[in-house]
């Protein structure tokens, strides 16, 4: 039997991921990795609350598979949450769960597997892994188109996959929560999370003013035409795109760059937003190597966005430029841009 070690979080996908690799026959070990919270605050972790930890530790009782709690707070805190803080800083609008899933997941946890006897891990995402007619492995999207999750996990690398299982690749949602009743498992109707896990129950605001004080002071908002129409409370506040939380105008406007050197927001109206063109840094390609120094795409810019076709040139210092068919309104400094070609994840990288 094959040692797998199955990433519990005590939600219902994993459970059910879990559950399908025992009737399997594999060995599973389930893990559940605690992650930092604000000192004092560490119940609030929504990832690794004690309520989870209890239903995770239930569900391997009832599987009848070993159960282990591991601390990943210090890498945690400096490889996912400091970089989320050090975007802000510098005016971006960071996405911290792509860089959760590879240092934490496909870093910390598979470390640890490999130290148990264990060279592969599991988990509760919807996605798939293929083999190319070359030998490579591919990562695909999940068949559930709106529960696809492909688009967080652009930064794993051949490595990766090749000690990687998604059991949930080929279900649908509303059949894993049908079998996770079926079977009764505790997480049966958990309600899934949304929102960045170490926040616990403050929002973003208050968090951001309270570690990076320096990137939250007021300054002016500005118009396109140099027009100074209002005064913000902090660049941290704002991302592109938004409308709320400007000053009222005759027209709605919304927020169009912000520029850090001069702690400035420059805004404008509906018609002024969206762009056909953009950089993207950092690059990833699963399979370790770029398609080419030009090519066409397909490319997400957030996980829920609509992948747009674009033309992609690799410029001399690694960065790509990429041209959309259509401008998008919501092109964000710091977030990811995704490549597909069809259901083929290519890669991802950082918008600039």
């Amino acid at each position: 039997m094959k040692k797998v070690v199955v990433a519990l979080s005590g939600g219902v996908d994993s459970s059910v991921a879990a559950a399908l690799l025992v009737k399997e026959g594999y060995d599973v070990v389930g893990v559940t990795v605690r992650l930092w919270s604000e000192p004092g605050c560490e119940h609030e972790n929504r990832c690794c609350t004690p309520e989870t930890r209890i239903l995770a530790r239930q569900l391997a009782e009832q599987l009848g598979i070993p159960f282990q709690v591991i601390d990943a707070a210090q890498i945690f805190r400096s490889q996912v949450v400091q970089p989320f803080l050090d975007g802000y800083d510098r005016g971006d609008t960071p996405n911290p769960c792509i860089f959760c899933n590879r240092y934490i997941k496909w870093g910390f946890l598979l470390d640890y597997s490999r130290s148990i006897g264990a060279d592969t891990i599991a988990t509760g995402h919807y996605a798939r892994i293929c083999t190319s007619p070359h030998g490579k492995l591919e990562l695909w999207k999940g068949v559930d188109e709106s529960k696809d999750q492909s688009y967080f996990l652009s930064l794993l690398n051949q490595d990766h996959l090749a000690h990687t299982i998604f059991p949930l690749a080929q279900y649908q949602k509303t059949d894993v929560r049908r079998l996770a009743h079926e079977w009764n498992l505790p997480a049966a109707d958990q309600p899934e999370s949304q929102d960045l896990c170490f926040l616990g129950n403050r929002d973003t605001r208050s968090f951001l003013m309270d570690y990076i004080p320096q990137a939250v002071h007021p300054g002016i908002i500005r118009n396109r035409q140099g027009q100074i129409i209002g005064e913000h409370q902090g660049l941290a506040f704002y991302t592109v795109g938004q409308r709320k939380g400007l000053p009222s105008a005759s027209r709605p406007i919304y927020v169009l760059e912000k520029d850090v050197t001069q702690n400035q927001l420059i805004v404008g109206y509906l018609e002024d937003l969206g762009k056909a063109e953009m950089v993207v840094m950092g690059i990833n390609w699963i399979s370790g190597e770029a398609p080419a120094a030009d090519f066409s795409a397909e490319v997400k810019i957030r996980y829920k966005a609509t992948p747009v076709p674009a033309r992609v040139i690799s410029q001399m210092d690694g960065s790509l430029r990429v041209f959309l068919d259509q401008p998008l309104r919501d092109i964000t400094a710091g977030q990811m841009a995704v490549f597909y070609q069809g259901d083929m994840v290519l890669g991802g990288g950082i918008i600039g």
